[in-house]
């Protein structure tokens, strides 16, 4: 995952990169994101038998010998300003974005690693038949830049598990991108949406007509 200050400040597209190293880069596609949100198979939802245990998170993260889990790693990466990683990757300094807000954070315990799609919004669109070995790999998805982003505790609490037909970022010049992140990671992972997220997310896109999404099909 590669983060620079632009991709906090602003972002003309959202890049979905690949899950595993050996996923072919053919598979890779961008299209705007009007045609994108055509894309998404539309049905109901359901929460019937949810569990957030059921998704193991935070993991040993990409790398098991750094000693950080996804949600240290995820920070590193998303970094500004890199901070020192003590004893048990504890951190310390470093400086960060949160694009939500707009707000700049000088201390990783006021961020949250937010899951673009929400665990429980997974569950409602097709991750309540995953295995358990898939759900935990969407919980820790490291592979695509916008399936984990890094906020400050308070849009991400605000945000909780609404989708965008009941929450968008404070931020209004954010909406183009955070919608492009939103249906690249449903489509990502083959998730559903429900009739009034589709309208939700194509009044946005009707106001982004130069807002891409490039995806590519977890593994």
């Amino acid at each position: 995952m590669l983060t620079t200050v632009l991709r906090g400040l602003a972002a003309a597209s959202v890049a979905v990169l690949p899950l595993t190293a050996s996923s072919p880069a053919s598979a890779a596609e961008t299209l705007p994101l009007a045609e994108a949100v055509i894309r998404l198979p539309v049905e109901a939802e359901s929460r019937d038998g949810y569990d957030r245990d059921a998704f193991r998170h935070w993991n040993t993260g990409d790398d098991p010998s750094d000693g950080c889990n996804t949600r240290a790693e995820v920070l590193l990466d998303e970094a500004v300003e890199p901070p020192t990683v003590g004893p048990r990757c504890r951190l310390s300094g470093g400086r960060w974005w949160s694009y939500y807000d707009q707000v700049w954070v000088t201390s990783a315990s006021d961020l949250d690693i937010d899951h673009m799609v929400p665990l429980a919004e997974s569950w409602d669109s097709g991750a309540s038949v995953w295995t358990t070995q898939r759900r935990e790999a969407y919980a820790n998805d490291q592979g695509a830049e916008a399936s984990l982003v890094a906020v400050t505790a308070r849009s991400n609490r605000s945000k909780a598990d609404q989708d965008p037909a009941e929450w968008l970022p404070p931020a209004t010049e954010v909406h183009c991108r955070y919608a492009a992140e939103w249906v690249g990671t449903k489509l990502r992972w083959s998730l559903t949406a429900d009739e009034a997220e589709v309208a939700a997310l194509r009044e946005v896109a009707a106001a982004c007509p130069e807002q891409t999404v490039t995806y590519e099909p977890a593994s």
